[in-house]
């Protein structure tokens, strides 16, 4: 079992956040995660940073911690560009990168989509999302690579250097359980990072759900991370900690705890008490 921390891209400046993730790795988490706005959550009264800036300052201010998105929203970006960010980001923190994907908030007033002039029917940001996953993983090879697709067109190149990682930098698949689209997309790549349609949390039996849904259509034996959470602790620590503890028995392999945006007080004393271990 691993922990880790989704912290907001709004609300918090970007020299708070990147501190935070030095706080982390010494309280004992295993792994940050920054959520991926424009305007984050849609709150334009909230001042909101650039994810991927605030990863490279914790990247050098950290040592083993992972650092990662949750999620990105590949379908408004170029992923050619996210490719070369995330190689960069690769080797700047030495290999301790995990990208998180998926289409962003599915409703058409998102404003970080829809006041940008972005895609936001949720059936063709699933499109432009496999095909950029396919981009990424294509231009990782360091290999000449070209690719046409509805959404995206590449003529031959080869982008070097290639991630630290290998054979690549792991993917992980945000949605909404149970909808097959993301569970399908998942099978794929190296994790789902899912959250339960319309109540949010996920219980043993839908991690046990999804592991044997995983384990039914992954063409491959590699690991697979299954990551849940994404919800403040709640009050109750030893309930907490007894459903993180069925979630892991039913197969979880990561629990990742959020921490809203709040007075930098607040935020540092839920990064400093740290995860709650049932391993």
């Amino acid at each position: 079992m691993r922990y880790g921390l989704n912290l907001p891209n709004g609300g918090a400046d970007p020299q708070t956040l990147s501190e935070f993730a030095s706080l982390a790795e010494k309280a004992g988490w295993d792994g940050v995660f920054l959520e991926d706005y424009i305007v984050w959550q849609g709150h334009q009264d909230i001042p909101t940073y650039d994810p991927w800036v605030i990863l490279a300052a914790m990247a050098l201010r950290t040592e083993h911690i992972h650092l990662g998105t949750m999620v990105t929203p590949l379908a408004r970006r170029r992923p050619w560009k996210v490719a070369r960010e995330a190689v960069t980001l690769d080797h700047l923190s030495n290999g301790r990168l995990i990208l998180g994907v998926g289409l962003g908030d599915n409703i058409s007033s998102d404003v970080s989509f829809a006041h940008f002039g972005e895609m936001t029917d949720p059936r063709q940001r699933a499109k432009m999302l496999d095909e950029a996953l396919d981009v990424l993983v294509g231009l990782w090879s360091g290999e000449p690579f070209s690719y046409q697709g509805e959404y995206y067109h590449i003529d031959e190149v080869a982008l070097l250097p290639r991630p630290v990682q290998l054979p690549r930098i792991p993917l992980w698949v945000g949605g909404a359980y149970p909808l097959k689209g993301p569970m399908r997309r998942a099978t794929r790549w190296d994790g789902a990072c899912m959250y339960k349609n319309v109540v949010h949390y996920l219980q043993p039996d839908d991690v046990r759900a999804l592991k044997a849904f995983i384990e039914s259509h992954r063409l491959t034996s590699e690991p697979f991370d299954i990551v849940v959470g994404g919800s403040p602790r709640r009050d109750d620590w030893e309930k907490e900690r007894a459903y993180i503890r069925s979630l892991a028995e039913a197969g979880m392999t990561c629990w990742v705890e959020y921490v809203p945006p709040d007075d930098s007080g607040a935020m540092r004393a839920c990064i400093e008490r740290g995860p709650l271990r049932v391993d």
